[in-house]
């Protein structure tokens, strides 16, 4: 006999013992998914008719989140962390970051517009400006009364999450495109304190154009005012291979450049200038200087030895 046969019995039986009109079926839905649920302990199988358990909720991926950098994998790279405070790269870096933090923080008739948008970029790839804007951005977030932002403005080639060890992520150009409708959802908060990260997020085949707009303004304006201790540092493209670089300039209170020691040439370095002329503060740094003399330093420059070109973007 099969199963809905049975069913249909144990419905009669069930009308005859309450004395149940013919035309009215009595619970019926509750004896078929009955039947059905023996069925189920029966076979050993599943069944699309069985109510499925309520699903667990996936967590959102819009929220803002905690992401952990392995401060070990950055010593071990050459790069400051608050781990060990009194490293020699840690010591270069004091200087790099002093004259700009003050240009930041300055009032009064001295006081610099936009002096907390720090852009860090070079004339060409491959000087050191990723390296220089992440370690410039770790070391001002060991001081106490700053916290520090740092966004990967290099959209079309960015490297700051990468070089930290961590995977891609939506970013900038996601919220300028208006795929994400709230900064916070793609900020990443990390395990060293007071330090954000705003990745560079999708390409964009109309980068230099967003960077442009008035959606880049009414951003800048947002993070720049929304905490009055707050530094942003810009990892900017190289200025004189895009346009993105000299369009993102135009928002900035201080450009640092980082000059290669013995590649970048002085003509090179001028016309790099050229392009920013407008912005009110320019500092140099002189990178991958191989002396270690008081007097190898340009502006307000480091040298962080034999490192290899290829680690330095």
């Amino acid at each position: 006999m099969s199963l809905i046969e049975k069913a249909v019995q144990r419905l009669d039986a069930l009308k005859q013992a309450n004395g149940a009109d013919e035309t009215v079926p009595p619970k019926a839905a509750p004896v078929v998914a009955e039947a059905v649920h023996e069925q189920v302990h029966d076979s050993g199988r599943t069944s699309s008719s069985v109510p499925l358990a309520t699903p667990v909720p996936t967590p959102n991926p819009n929220v803002s989140r905690e992401v952990r950098i392995d401060l070990e994998r950055l010593g071990a790279m050459g790069m400051v962390t608050p781990d060990v405070p009194r490293a020699a790269i840690a010591e270069e870096f004091r200087l790099i970051k002093r004259p700009l933090l003050r240009n930041a923080t300055v009032s009064g008739p001295s006081a610099i517009e936009n002096g907390s948008l720090i852009m860090v970029t070079s004339a060409m790839p491959g000087e050191g400006k990723s390296f220089t804007a992440i370690n410039l951005a770790v070391s001002m977030a060991m001081e106490l009364d700053y916290t520090v932002l740092l966004v990967d403005a290099d959209v079309s080639r960015p490297s700051v999450l990468n070089r930290l060890g961590l995977p891609p992520e939506r970013g900038l150009m996601d919220v300028l495109s208006g795929e994400v409708s709230d900064l916070g959802d793609v900020l990443l908060r990390t395990n060293i304190e007071k330090l954000s990260i705003l990745p560079a997020g999708m390409p964009h085949p109309r980068a230099t154009e967003m960077l442009a707009s008035e959606s880049m303004n009414r951003l800048l304006e947002q993070i720049a005012n929304r905490y009055a201790d707050r530094i942003i540092v810009f990892d900017s493209p190289p200025l004189l291979v895009t346009t993105e670089a000299r369009v993102l300039a135009t928002h900035m209170g201080q450009v640092v450049i980082v000059v290669e020691a013995g590649r970048t040439t002085h003509a090179t370095v001028k016309q790099a200038l050229a392009t920013i002329e407008n912005c009110p503060v320019k500092l140099m740094v002189l990178n991958k200087s191989r002396e270690n003399a008081a007097g190898s330093y340009y502006g307000y420059g480091y040298g962080y030895g034999a490192e290899p070109r290829s680690e330095a973007a």
